[in-house]
């Protein structure tokens, strides 16, 4: 059965004419009035659906029974990463919300090859907001990961902890940097990974004055949009 994000309001009962993004992804599904689909709008669980009306612009929906579903992981985990080049954020993104991030935090950093700022990187950030929406129609998520607006990374590092980050991980290659295992993260986790060719020193040291732990994946050099997703695959219960 299709599933839809709604960004609105949706309770049991209501007569609904979908947002244009939601009718735009009914159109192109080709769905007729009659056709059952699955609503959620991040808010929690999930609403089963009907079409009652296609218009040349508009869909009709009538919304039936809430189902309290949750597919979320049991620790949460915000990725905060300063942003590979060309599509591989986009990748990058996909697959954290398939994975079950809570969040991603785009950053710049001194090595940065993707650099972004102003309107075109609020316009990035709405682009990967719309993949993470769209990984967890697919995927069966019905909690949307929230991406942040691309921020300086050194900027980033002098705000205080969000509500809620939890222990502040940093995926590194230097001596002495410690395994999952050992770290043992028991609730909410940030995990920091840097761009291709790494943090600088510089960078490294203000990250952990800032409260990351580094933290290793092992002997092996990962591409920047691989490490913070095998981190996370890892953290998974």
């Amino acid at each position: 059965m299709p599933r839809i994000h709604c960004a609105c309001a949706l309770a049991t009962g209501l007569a609904l004419a979908l947002p244009a993004g939601a009718a735009r992804h009914v159109q192109v599904l080709r769905l007729q009035p009659g056709d059952a689909l699955t609503l959620f709008n991040g808010e929690g669980g999930e609403f089963e659906a009907t079409v009652t009306q296609m218009g040349r612009s508009d869909v009709q929906v009538s919304v039936g029974a809430h189902r309290a579903i949750e597919r979320e992981t049991a620790q949460a985990v915000h990725l905060a990463v300063v942003m590979p080049a060309n599509d591989r954020m986009d990748w990058l993104v996909e697959k954290a919300a398939e994975l079950g991030a809570a969040s991603v935090q785009p950053l710049v950093s001194a090595r940065s090859v993707l650099r972004l700022q102003g309107e075109r990187a609020a316009k990035k950030a709405a682009h990967w907001q719309a993949v993470a929406v769209a990984a967890c129609e697919q995927c069966g998520r019905n909690r949307v990961p929230l991406v942040h607006p691309v921020a300086d990374l050194v900027s980033w590092l002098g705000r205080p902890p969000a509500a809620g980050a939890g222990l502040r991980l940093l995926l590194s290659l230097r001596e002495g940097a410690r395994t999952l295992r050992q770290l043992a993260p028991a609730g909410a986790v940030t995990l920091l990974n840097g761009p291709e060719g790494g943090l600088t020193a510089e960078e490294e040291e203000l990250a952990i004055a800032a409260g990351f732990a580094p933290l290793t994946l092992g002997p092996r050099v990962l591409r920047a949009e691989t490490a913070p997703l095998a981190a996370l695959a890892a953290l998974q219960d």
